[in-house]
């Protein structure tokens, strides 16, 4: 090979000047999106004074905008097909951003809780239309050689808000106003609308593509009928006739959907990428990391407010116990995958993770923090090992014209896990709480959240389990 041919796939490994200015407006967006699902854990307290909120109501303010999101995400990375990605992102986050004022703006009082909650509904559907489009931007801005290491940025800053928002929630509740934890996302959406002009991706269309109604309201009706019926049976009853009726009308409408997919020409989910063994198993390790990380979170945030009476700021800062142990991960993440492909730091990451859940588990009665402490950092240092791996992998497994798809497929399944995580974990803490009488649930909290964090180690256990069957020993071949 001559010098000057050395020089040439150098240059074509060396990504531009504007694709780093589109990283940070993805990276950006996706931040902002994760951000607003936990930064309301920590001002869950004040809201419920203020507004005020049901039990019933606090979950819902977390679970209505992940539901939204799961439901409408294929929706987006079908929209991005057909009339482009940039224009997809930028109409997700006008709509995402003015959402959030509203839900800044909502009334104290009778109505305050629905305000919230329909505010809350439409912050989601703003950002099904960003986050599947904002993948396939970054993946398309960047050469394969160094599209680990930037997906590790996009995944990995994005998923460090995730856990930043009881830091971030609490600091805004408790030295501002809890509306300040949404109406932060205004000026950060106008900034990163600034930066996706400035860098200017490629915007590629498909006009003729056509979009199906019947096959968007099978998909939400599916989810959200689902999901739905999880989260009510605490209050209805697991054996109860509309727990059963509602479950069963969800799973019905979901089954359908996917029958009606895999047999449409022109699939809203190309449910047969999942046929690709590499695939499937990144979709189940994201599904079950999702379904883990949100509740954990959420109920995490509660016990160091309500059980061991920190103030919205000061449970925030406890979570820098999981947010620096992440960091750490998803620092050596990126290149690890670059270097060795998926499956070792992945396993690697889940097996940590498992130990670090059951330990945090296993001391929830105990009402203290610093004996957690050894479980929480060994869940951060896991999923900071999985998250940006599994993400880049997932999408480097299907050729360039199936990643709006693979990537709605994606985003689908993260944020379906992380609702039936919340709506799960919740039934099972509420259920164990509401078995006690009355006078004893104060002391039984702790042993109800122990319940739901043994589910959340179990659901790691699973993951890996599948993640040593599923994930190739060979890295994908846009990685080679």
């Amino acid at each position: 090979m001559t010098a000057t041919t050395t020089r040439a796939a150098a240059e074509v490994d060396r990504p531009t000047p504007g694709a780093w200015t589109v990283l940070w407006a993805m990276t950006g967006g996706l931040s902002m999106l994760m951000l607003d699902e936990t930064v309301v854990s920590v001002a869950l307290a004040a809201m419920t004074r203020q507004l005020p909120l049901s039990p019933a109501g606090q979950q819902w303010v977390v679970n209505a905008y992940v539901l939204a999101m799961s439901t409408t995400v294929a929706l987006g990375g079908r929209l991005g097909t057909k009339f482009g990605p940039v224009t997809t992102f930028r109409l997700g986050a006008w709509v995402f951003f003015t959402a959030s004022a509203c839900c800044g703006l909502v009334p104290s009082g009778g109505t305050g809780q629905e305000w919230l909650i329909a505010a809350r509904v439409l912050q989601g559907c703003g950002a099904g239309l960003m986050m599947p489009v904002s993948a396939s931007i970054v993946m398309a801005a960047f050469p394969s050689a160094v599209r680990g290491r930037a997906m590790s940025v996009y995944v990995g800053v994005s998923q460090l808000f995730l856990v930043l928002g009881p830091l971030l929630g609490g600091a805004l509740a408790g030295w501002v106003t809890w509306r300040a934890v949404f109406w932060i996302n205004v000026p950060v959406g106008l900034v990163v609308l600034v930066l996706a002009h400035r860098g200017r991706p490629a915007n590629p269309k498909q006009p003729s593509l056509s979009v199906s109604p019947v096959h968007a309201v099978l998909l939400v009706a599916g989810i959200g009928g689902t999901v739905y019926a999880l989260q009510q049976s605490a209050q209805w009853g697991w054996g109860s006739t509309a727990t059963l009726l509602a479950l069963a009308a969800g799973v019905a409408a979901t089954a359908t959907f996917t029958l009606v997919q895999m047999r449409s020409a022109d699939p809203l989910v190309r449910i047969q990428l999942l046929r690709h063994r590499a695939f499937a198993g990144d979709v189940v390790v994201l599904l079950t990391i999702q379904f883990s990380l949100l509740p954990m979170a959420v109920f995490a945030a509660l016990y160091t407010q309500n059980l061991l009476g920190y103030s919205p700021a000061q449970a925030g800062l406890v979570s820098l116990a999981l947010i620096g142990p992440l960091m750490t991960g998803a620092a050596f993440a990126g290149r690890w995958y670059d270097r060795s492909g998926v499956r070792a730091p992945v396993l690697s990451g889940l097996g940590l993770a498992t130990a670090g859940a059951v330990q945090w588990a296993s001391d929830m009665p105990h009402i203290a923090l610093a004996s957690k402490m050894p479980g929480v950092m060994l869940v951060g240092l896991g999923l900071g090992l999985v998250l940006a791996p599994v993400n880049t992998d997932a999408l480097s497994r299907v050729p360039p014209s199936e990643r709006p798809q693979a990537s709605g497929i994606v985003h689908t399944v993260r944020q379906l896990g992380g609702t039936l995580g919340v709506a799960v974990v919740g039934a099972v803490v509420l259920a164990h709480e509401h078995a006690v009488p009355p006078a004893q649930r104060a002391h039984d909290t702790a042993a109800a959240m122990q319940t739901g964090f043994l589910v959340v180690a179990a659901v790691f256990a699973g993951a890996f389990l599948a993640a040593w069957v599923l994930l190739p020993r060979q890295p994908s071949p846009a990685a080679r």
